[in-house]
């Protein structure tokens, strides 16, 4: 047996005999041609894209009908590069100016546009690079006079390998012949990934030499869990797998029913669970997991892969479109720029630290930068008249800091008056708990604010002076350390006692172990990957708060995190009934 790990994409199993997607491009034949030919070659180009264009309609419009028609939205950028003079225009000049071949001169277009994305620092950006690389496939196809693709020929069920799929493989896939996919390239943002969750397809990518490591015929196992492929297993390995995949399948129909329900406890106490986000679209992916709002909007994504500040307009654009993805009632928490740290924007050059991660970031250099602050808040304010959005500062250590962000986000709304600008005049504005110190004063912090949401990623790393990022330290980086809870109890505490509420949004909120000791703590909002949603919600509905409470009035009293853990194990069974 073989064993390959790479990156969980899509959750689920997989097992069965291999079919290896060959790459069918021919050689690209580069030619000189004579100056009276280049038009016929430009209009021979031009006839190509068209026809592209016209494949992409229809595969938007089968999109639209049989998946969602967020996922149709691939398909009209698709058709957009096709229109974009900057792309195709290029291939045109290099016709025209070289004399050389459409084939040859879309190829050379391509590499550049590809290379520019694939330099760019944002990962979400670099992925792109494979949606130019689709479009070029396809109306390469054309004008070497290649067949459609390999996909045609799968019998079934089959586990699909590939160096990569795009987009437009990806939507075609037959769920009845294909029982996963795995790839050499990709990520967990590419389309190909994305797709997948969705369509409920078991995936790991990231393989790097799977093709050439598996025979056709040969028979192995994906496990889209732990980003694992097994090849040739034995006998044993593959009726464990079958068990985990009955299992599976069984518990995934069950928390199907959760979709649309509520986030209640089993004595009736609403909650909310809501979700984590960097961009338009993991809000759609987010509403379609049954989340209930959004309560991280990561702004960073705006920033970084680009070579300037973002404008008003291009920002407030971005966050009036996830406002709208949840309408008028469903909050979306919008956390101002978190910049430093572990995320650096090249074009502001910003001085090397000895520890970044304590040092000039986030509140303290929108605080610094007042210019880049206030544009910011101008465009959250303005987008606050289309949805339910909510301000959030990051990583807030004093009072003083707070109330200086509120007196910028103040000036910002007498601009926005003067201009005759709408804006919801009662937009909820609160803060991250992040810094020790900040947890410590909660009850003087919650004064000014209108909510606090605890990120328990840096308020771990904080606390425990560890590194989340050194695998040295790694065994300190432990959310239900005591230490870790006591300050939450706290923080909860001191925010209900002035009628405030509460929510989290680190990792910690989706942990499923964590989750009986935070109703008990009394959390209020509980935001999460996509992925955690529905496992979280079929938790709560098993839970009885005030048990909760004893729960976690008993866990804060015990010495270490495997205690608390073994403990909560212990007392509620439906943790590891839920754990996929």
């Amino acid at each position: 047996m073989i064993e390959l790990q790479g990156i969980a994409a899509a959750s689920g199993y997989a097992m069965g005999p291999a079919f290896i997607l060959q790459d069918t491009q021919a050689e690209i034949i580069r030619r000189t041609l004579p100056p009276e030919e280049t038009e016929l070659e430009i209009k021979r180009l031009e006839s190509t894209v068209n026809q592209s264009i016209a494949e992409l309609e229809e595969l938007k419009a089968w999109t639209e009908e049989t998946i969602d028609e967020e996922h149709a939205k691939i398909f009209a950028t698709h058709i957009l590069v096709l229109q974009d003079e900057e792309y195709i225009g290029r291939a045109k000049d290099m016709i025209h100016n070289d004399r050389t071949n459409a084939e040859a001169a879309l190829n050379d277009a391509t590499e550049e546009i590809v290379a520019l994305f694939e330099s760019m620092d944002n990962e979400y950006l670099r992925e792109r690079a494979a949606d130019i690389r689709d479009v070029s496939k396809r109306m390469m196809k054309h004008l070497l006079g290649l067949e459609a693709g390999e996909l045609g020929k799968v019998k079934g069920p089959v586990v699909l390998l590939a160096n990569d799929l795009t987009p437009s493989d990806t939507a075609q896939l037959d769920r009845d012949k294909i029982a996963g996919f795995a790839t050499n390239i990709g990520g967990r943002t590419s389309h190909s990934a994305i797709m997948a969750r969705s369509m409920e397809i078991p995936a790991v990518v990231g393989l790097n030499e799977v093709t050439s490591k598996v025979k056709p015929g040969d028979y192995v196992i994906l496990d889209g869990a732990k980003g694992t492929l097994f090849i040739n297993p034995p006998k044993s390995v593959i009726a464990s797998y079958q068990v985990l995949q009955q299992q599976y399948n069984a518990c995934m129909q069950e928390l199907k029913k959760f979709h649309d329900q509520p986030s209640v406890t089993a004595d009736g106490h609403l909650l909310e669970i809501v979700s984590n986000v960097g961009n338009p679209q993991d809000a759609y992916a987010a509403k379609r997991s049954g989340a209930e709002g959004i309560g991280l909007y990561r702004t960073e994504f705006l920033y970084m892969g680009c070579e300037s500040l973002p404008s008003e307009e291009v920002q407030f654009d971005a966050y009036k479109v996830v406002a709208e993805i949840f309408g008028r009632k469903a909050p979306v928490v919008i956390r101002t720029l978190d910049i430093g740290g572990d995320k650096e924007l090249p074009y502001m050059d910003l001085p090397k630290e000895a520890n970044p991660f304590l040092g000039y970031r986030a509140i303290r250099l929108c605080l610094d930068r007042k210019d880049i602050f206030k544009t910011q808040l101008r465009a959250i304010l303005r987008a606050s008249a289309f949805g339910n959005i909510k301000l959030m500062y990051p990583m807030i250590a004093t009072i003083q800091e707070l109330r200086e962000a509120n007196s910028i986000l103040a000036e910002a709304k007498q601009e926005l008056d003067k201009e005759n600008i709408p804006y919801n005049r009662e937009m909820e504005v609160g803060m991250m708990i992040e810094v020790p110190s900040a947890a410590l004063i909660a009850d003087i912090l919650i004064r000014e604010v209108d909510f606090f949401s605890i990120g328990t990623n840096d308020l771990v790393q904080y606390t425990m002076a560890a590194d989340r990022m050194n695998e040295r330290v790694s065994y300190l980086s432990e959310p239900l350390n005591p230490a870790v809870l006591r300050l939450i109890r706290n923080v909860i505490h001191a925010a209900h006692q002035h009628g405030k509420w509460v929510g989290m949004c680190g990792e910690m909120a989706g942990n499923l172990t964590a989750i009986p000791l935070l109703v008990g703590l009394g959390l209020d909002e509980f935001s999460m990957s996509t992925g955690s949603i529905l496992p979280a919600r079929a938790l709560m509905s098993r839970l009885n708060r005030v048990e909760m409470q004893a729960l976690a009035e008993e866990a804060l009293n015990m010495t270490s995190a495997e205690e608390i853990k073994q403990y909560v194990n212990n007392k509620v069974p439906a943790v590891a009934e839920l754990t996929l």
